[in-house]
């Protein structure tokens, strides 16, 4: 039996599968400072949009899992992760959402405290700034692969864009 909801399989696979394409696009930008990286985890592996080769993904997370699994787990950490993002966008629109309340259902009432939501909606912005990195490291991320195994890269093209799918195990 797992200690917590994050311990569970599916949940750790992914936690882990995140950790390690974080690493992959740190270790690609190195290569490639030029392109734009963007990715996506799941249980399963993740996906790297952006117009790199499969030899090059293929290379990068080879030397992201080994250099993770030599304890650079700051690898894991990127500041363009979607939970930093998610983190601040929730923090903003409980802010907006506490600047209407009182405000009955009349839109010109809610139109009045405008810039009243504006500035709660910014501060919250502000003061919630540290906590993303922080869910991220403790929450959607590991720095510690475990007994995480590359399997295969898979690349496809659809519309232009180069989305290479990293399938892993363990």
């Amino acid at each position: 039996m797992s200690n917590s909801i994050f311990d569970m399989k599916p949940i750790s696979r992914s936690k882990r599968n995140h950790g390690l394409e974080h690493a992959t696009i740190n270790v690609l930008s190195k290569k490639h400072p030029a392109v734009s990286l963007g990715g996506m985890s799941s249980p399963m592996g993740y996906t790297i949009v952006g117009n790199v080769t499969t030899e090059d993904v293929a290379e990068a997370a080879i030397e992201a899992l080994k250099r993770l699994r030599a304890g650079e787990s700051h690898l894991v950490m990127h500041p363009n992760c979607g939970t930093n993002f998610a983190v601040s966008g929730a923090a903003a629109g409980l802010a907006a959402w506490l600047g209407t309340l009182g405000t009955e259902k009349k839109i010109q009432r809610k139109l009045e405290r405008l810039p009243l939501i504006i500035l709660l909606a910014t501060l919250a912005l502000i003061l919630v700034r540290p906590l993303g990195p922080l869910v991220q490291q403790r929450f959607t991320t590991s720095g510690d692969p475990g007994n995480l195994e590359l399997d295969r890269v898979e690349t496809l093209v659809r519309g232009g864009v180069r989305m290479h799918r990293v399938y892993t195990r363990g």
